[in-house]
């Protein structure tokens, strides 16, 4: 089983991991969070400027919030 990425936790390398996640979305996800607080649900990353709903769904079975 492969272990989900906790986008409260990671580090811009290891969300750049991720499908459709390059090094500007990654920064905006850590600027986010930083600014914001952590994430609640996995469907908060919509607040995230370059994540819409066909990316979320994209990423939902690959990240985590706990």
């Amino acid at each position: 089983m492969r272990t989900r990425v906790n986008v409260n936790t990671a580090t811009q390398a290891e969300l750049e991991l991720l499908p459709g996640i390059g090094p500007a979305l990654a920064q905006r996800i850590i600027e986010h969070r930083r600014l914001r607080g952590a994430f609640r649900r996995v469907e908060d990353l919509d607040a995230v400027k370059g994540i819409g709903p066909k990316m979320l769904e994209r990423l939902r079975p690959l990240v985590s919030v706990k």
